[in-house]
């Protein structure tokens, strides 16, 4: 069986990244559907490069990120919130043992 790379903590993570996804999403969407700024060819390329551009980059963080959390989160001991810091402070998973 294969194992996930994003499980469900993982995904929850990331939601900070899907909400302006959906967001600009909706405006390209929006603006194919209807025109509020006229036909002028120029700025209707101009229109979607400034709204695809952030919409791919973001999309490329997010999967990075995504990738990055879930790879740490199985490699490396995790902490309580706020402890990793913690002078002293041990991993979780020795409390469990």
């Amino acid at each position: 069986m294969a194992t996930k790379v994003f499980d469900r903590d993982t995904l929850l993570d990331l939601t900070v990244n899907f909400i302006p996804l959906f967001i600009i999403l909706f405006f390209i969407v929006g603006y194919a559907v209807y025109s509020p700024f006229g036909v002028d060819q120029v700025s209707r390329i101009l229109q979607y490069v400034l709204l695809v551009a952030p919409f791919v980059l973001l999309a490329i963080l997010t999967y990075l990120s995504g990738k990055a959390i879930a790879t740490t989160e199985k490699t490396d001991p995790v902490y309580l919130p706020g402890g990793a810091t913690v002078e002293g402070a041990e991993p979780i998973e020795e409390h469990e043992e």
